[in-house]
């Protein structure tokens, strides 16, 4: 709305300014007459695509991997005021602090952010946050996706947080002011003064998640957002109409509409090794994982094997191995069998009490130091409402390790253990492996 940006020398810098609500043609008009002269309210085209995608929002969280998780999405503008700027180790802090397999982590960052640091640069200072789960959203389409997907939003001044309410009722945390950046009056200035601060920047943030989610009100941030957008639904037909006049051309009669928004990248990466807390006390035993380098209590360390460092491996009570090739073994190189690959890692690590393969969702194979190969069964839960949800297979097996470890005395098998994993229920099922189980290759 700057007049001399607008009117750089005095001459008018386009041809249209096409404008998303009347009220900022109403300020455009105060702020530059010569400018509102060439100004219409259009609507605005990303918020339509964002409208239109909403249905896919199963299928975005299919994509990011988060599998019933809380996706909390940080959403960062650019400028020393910028959440970025002012908590830049608050994503990586949020990855180590929440449980993993109870919180997804998203970050959408101001594409002059992306083009001010760098590619390198920002997966370098992201390290820690990235190799906790982090979902660094791409700057072009990428980030309205995860603004879709997500269950809780933690905002700066920026306006994705405006798309966000224009689009979903979801729970939205403040954090920060904006400083001299943010205009009073606006509707981001309105949304910010509505929200729950993040009021523990540098200590726990959990309480206040779970305060912001509890206290939501319906319908607030939508209120704010409503004086940013206009004409919803119309802002491709009415661009169109708009451009079409000043080309003095017929625009075509076909039914312009917004192109859905693509499927969003997966986390680059997921942690190699967890702190794993367990709860025994009851019948059930109670997970949380954190990605190794927390500092929460823990009761063991869980690895995994060609991804965890030697010293997670040394110090790990239970590694595991995914199993990503076909059961078929290959015509050329090397493979394991699950009986062989337990003994090694026995073998090779001193301190690690049990070694497990995953062979499936479903299906894994452990043994324990001194003891026989395992076969291990998991139920996924189901809800009432019909969803089935499967946890890692990995976090069961920490469950189980505990479980195992915990004992005095040999159990008779098989056996069920009770485990529970974010608030949901897996039964493990604990049987003397067969045969053909331990030839297993992977």
């Amino acid at each position: 709305m700057d007049p001399a940006l607008l009117m750089p020398g005095g001459h008018p810098l386009a041809r249209l300014h096409a404008l998303a609500h009347p009220s900022q043609l109403t300020r455009l008009t105060a702020e530059c007459p010569p400018a509102a002269a060439r100004a219409t309210v259009t609507g605005d085209p990303t918020l339509d695509r964002v409208l239109a995608s909403l249905p896919l929002r199963e299928r975005y969280r299919r994509a990011l991997r988060t599998h019933g998780r809380t996706l909390i999405v940080l959403t960062s503008t650019w400028g020393p005021h910028s959440l970025i700027r002012r908590h830049p180790r608050l994503p990586a802090r949020l990855a180590a602090e929440l449980p993993h397999d109870t919180y997804q982590i998203g970050l959408v960052l101001h594409p002059n952010e992306h083009s001010r640091t760098g590619r390198f640069d920002l997966a370098q200072d992201l390290a820690p946050a990235l190799d906790a789960g982090l979902v660094l959203a791409r700057p072009y389409e990428e980030w309205a996706a995860l603004l879709i997907a997500a269950d809780v939003i933690v905002t700066d001044h920026g306006s994705a947080a405006l798309y966000a309410a224009a689009a979903r009722d979801t729970p939205m945390i403040a954090a920060g002011d904006g400083g001299g950046e943010l205009i009073p009056g606006t509707p981001m200035a309105e949304l910010l003064a509505r929200l729950p601060e993040l009021e523990r920047i540098e200590q726990p943030a959990t309480a206040d998640i779970e305060r912001a989610v509890a206290g939501h009100t319906p319908g607030v941030p939508a209120a704010c957002a409503a004086r940013a957008f206009a004409a919803r639904g119309q802002a491709v037909h009415r661009l169109r109409e708009e451009l079409y006049r000043i080309l003095g051309l017929a625009p075509p009669t076909d039914p312009p509409g917004p192109n859905l928004l693509p499927d969003p990248a997966p986390p680059a990466r997921t942690p190699a090794a967890f702190a794993v807390r367990v709860d025994r006390r009851g019948p059930h035993v109670h997970i949380e994982r954190r990605p190794a380098r927390s500092t929460a209590p823990a009761h063991h360390l869980a690895a995994e094997a060609d991804r965890a460092s030697d010293t997670q491996l040394q110090s790990a009570g239970l590694v595991f191995r995914r199993a990503r090739r076909p059961t078929a073994p290959p015509a050329r190189g090397e493979t394991w069998t699950v009986e062989g690959w337990t003994r090694h890692v026995l073998a090779e690590h001193g301190g690690t009490r049990t070694a497990a393969v995953v062979l499936s969702a479903s299906h894994c194979v452990l043994r324990r130091t001194g003891g026989a190969l395992l076969s291990v069964r998991i139920e996924p839960h189901r809800d009432t409402d019909g969803r089935v949800l499967r946890s890692d297979p990995a976090a069961v097996l920490s469950g189980v390790h505990a479980w195992l470890v915990g004992r005095s005395d040999a159990p008779a098998y098989p056996v069920t253990v009770p485990c529970v994993v974010a608030g949901r229920l897996h039964r493990a099922t604990l049987a003397p492996a067969t045969p053909e189980e331990g030839l297993r290759e992977f």
